[in-house]
């Protein structure tokens, strides 16, 4: 039985707009362990399941699929951030003690 991993990835430092931040991503775990090639000294795993990700629109989806596929699943549910809805102009307003 395959563990899987259910998250929604945070952005990057260098990204500024939330593309990308949106779906839901359904990752299978390592199931065994990598092992260093002896010839090239490359890393290397038995694992191919490793590299499949999944997207879904809600978490309720990714988790519905790993429940239907007798997946064991973790959820991680990420912070929500507020953002303050500031105007360039409030730079410049007067205020009184301020």
């Amino acid at each position: 039985m395959a563990g899987v991993h259910i998250y929604r990835p945070s952005k990057t430092a260098t990204q500024s707009g939330l593309a990308r931040t949106r779906s839901w991503l359904l990752e299978f775990e390592t199931g065994s362990g990598k092992t260093i090639e002896p010839l090239m000294g490359w890393t290397s795993s038995t694992d191919t399941m490793r590299q499949v990700t999944l997207s879904f629109g809600t978490r309720e989806r990714a988790i519905a699929f790993a429940e239907a596929n007798n997946l064991t699943y973790r959820v991680s549910i990420p912070e929500e951030k507020r953002t303050k809805t500031k105007s360039y102009s409030d730079n410049f307003r007067y205020r009184e003690n301020g």
